[in-house]
């Protein structure tokens, strides 16, 4: 999500405690949108990030360096100008809105001291950098805003400086029990949105929390809720907001599996399924949310390009194993033909000349056939042709059976290669999976794989009894793990019928306790096709019974076992090593 007025109280109170009463060192611009500040304080000396970027405005404390041009934009050198070495004597957030204001004394031009605000608004794509003075006019800001493009307030020198009110919602801080439920009818939405859209600084995920800690369906109308329902609801939201006035935050990101899903400021009860990962602040929070989102986007716009020729070859294949199948279903009247010709060669001793049908028994069912001729043949010719039919068809057959499992394979194994991109989590294993797609003669020439320094490395688990496991991320790395990593009795894992990685515990000649085994099959489950689901099943065997497929491609396998489990595919309580 979006950082909320909660999220933004709770930075606010990380400010307060890192950054007041400190002096203002540095003043970069790295981004025409974004500010790194630097302040020592008592406390230390502490970056400060602020985005007004439209797509992802953000604020918080960071040990980050960013890169900064060589000649300093004009806004950077207006503040550089007026409050670098100033002292920030005030941080404050109005009401839970998504703005931050931190007021600064300086010395002026003359010696005196004078008192300017720099306030940071974090709403979206009009999120801004706003510089004021003392009367609250504003002298600057990071984006100007003319009336041609907001007719609602002019954000630029000599105006003067306000935050509209736009959407009518009411303060959280102040909110009192007799106008909770008008506030809510208000709006006309179902409940969830209803506490957002009435409420300041209330995200979508807030609000569906409240409904969830107080047991009430988000789902249902303001005007359908019970007085005591509602009374119950407000001081649900009542004791949220406590929290955030007492500082009482949990700040946590919330993962499935890998994936970063949520994060927030206070506890969000309502994903108790997935992994709350805690932070000692909000803003290593937000940072390492942000973070993590960004490498994920940004695997996925590297990878595009892998996706497109998987993706291509794979409907490709698919046409082809369509047609081949129809066309293999038509060569199944072959042996019918054969037989024409059997008994023609059979019963044509008793045909009269220019005959157009024999009518004979089949001797292989008994049953009376009538097999049309062609009167212009006599009995050999047609028991010829019947033979000439049934062999092309033959032929026909057999070429199109190897040809479907060829077709087969090529489809199992793009497959494969289209789930090894989905967890590919770095660069080095997007340039594995594109040198194996070249050397499978996917990627033609022209796209091979480019050169790769570092070399990508199978995923590292441990299990709660402390057995190690190991998961491909590609089918080179399920190759080498399966043949060259585990020993004969290490035990091998891999979701049933269905395209995913080799998962390999290492046992060290011990013997694996139910809880490794149920451990290591959810590994397998979620590393595979059925990731999105919520159970699926996994079949397991020792290593020295699987074997690789004679010509086969790399990490394809045969193995026979009688042992398979359906675990779901929540591996969120699961240690990751690397």
């Amino acid at each position: 999500m979006a950082l909320d007025g909660i999220a933004i109280a709770g930075l606010t109170a990380e400010f307060n405690e890192y950054l007041l009463d400190g002096r203002i060192y540095k003043i970069a611009q790295p981004e025409p949108d974004e500010l790194l500040l630097t302040v020592r304080s008592p406390k230390g000396q502490y970056r400060l990030l602020i985005s007004a970027g439209a797509s992802l405005p953000l604020i918080y404390l960071t040990e980050e360096v960013r890169t900064s041009p060589l000649t300093a934009p004009g806004f950077c050198m207006l503040l550089r100008k007026h409050i670098q070495n100033g002292r920030i004597v005030r941080i404050f957030q109005p009401s839970l809105e998504r703005c931050v204001h931190f007021e600064i004394e300086h010395y002026d031009e003359l010696g005196d001291i004078c008192r300017k605000s720099l306030i940071v608004e974090i709403m979206g794509k009009y999120s801004n950098i706003i510089f004021c003075d003392s009367s609250n006019t504003v002298i600057d800001s990071i984006k100007r805003i003319s009336n041609a493009v907001s007719s609602v307030r002019e954000v630029l020198p000599g105006r003067p400086y306000f935050l509209p009110d736009t959407t009518g919602k009411h303060d959280p801080l102040t909110a009192a029990e007799s106008d909770f439920r008008p506030s809510l009818l208000q709006t006309g939405a179902l409940l969830g949105k209803a506490v957002y859209s009435a409420y300041t600084g209330i995200s979508p995920v807030i609000a569906e929390e409240i409904c969830f800690r107080a047991g009430i369906d988000s789902s249902v109308s303001p005007a359908d809720i019970s007085d005591m329902e509602m009374t119950h609801l407000f001081h649900t939201f009542r004791n949220l907001i406590d929290e955030v006035k007492e500082h009482a935050f949990y700040p946590a990101v919330y993962y499935r599996g890998e994936e970063p899903v949520e994060f927030s400021a206070v506890r969000l009860t309502l994903y108790s399924d997935l992994k709350a990962v805690p932070f000692d602040s909000v803003s290593g929070m937000t940072e390492t949310y942000y973070l993590q989102k960004e490498t994920r986007t940004r695997m996925r716009q590297k990878s595009s390009d892998l996706r497109r020729i998987v993706q291509t070859d794979l409907e490709r294949c698919r046409r082809k194993y369509d047609l081949q199948t129809k066309q293999l279903k038509d060569t199944g009247k072959r042996d019918k033909f054969r037989i024409y010709g059997e008994l023609i060669n059979t019963y044509g001793y008793s045909l009269e000349p220019q005959s157009s049908v024999l009518c004979a028994t089949d001797y292989y069912s008994g049953k009376e056939v009538e097999i049309p001729l062609d009167p212009s043949k006599n009995a050999a010719q047609n028991a010829q042709q019947y033979f000439d039919r049934y062999n092309k068809m033959k032929r026909t057959y057999d070429a199109l059976s190897i040809q479907l499992s060829e077709t087969s394979d090529d489809i199992a194994y793009l497959e494969s290669v289209a789930e090894a991109i989905e967890i590919a989590s770095s660069e080095a294993d997007l340039a594995e999976i594109r040198s194996e797609l070249h050397t499978a003669g996917f990627i033609r020439s022209g796209a091979s794989a480019k050169h790769r320094s570092e070399k990508s490395r199978p995923m590292h688990y441990r299990t709660s009894d402390g057995f190690d496991i190991f998961i491909g991320k590609n089918n080179l790395q399920n190759e080498e793990l399966t043949f060259k990593t585990a020993d004969g009795g290490d035990w091998w894992f891999h979701a049933k019928k269905m395209p995913g990685s080799h998962v390999i515990v290492k046992n060290g000649g011990k013997e694996l306790s139910d809880a490794a085994f149920e451990e290591a099959a959810r590994l397998a489950a979620h590393y595979s096709a059925a990731r999105s689901a919520d159970k699926a099943e996994v079949d397991y065997v020792e290593r020295k019974h699987v074997r690789k497929v004679n010509g086969g491609r790399p990490g394809f396998v045969i193995y026979h076992t009688n042992y398979s489990m359906t675990v779901p595919t929540n591996i969120s309580d699961i240690e990751r090593i690397e």
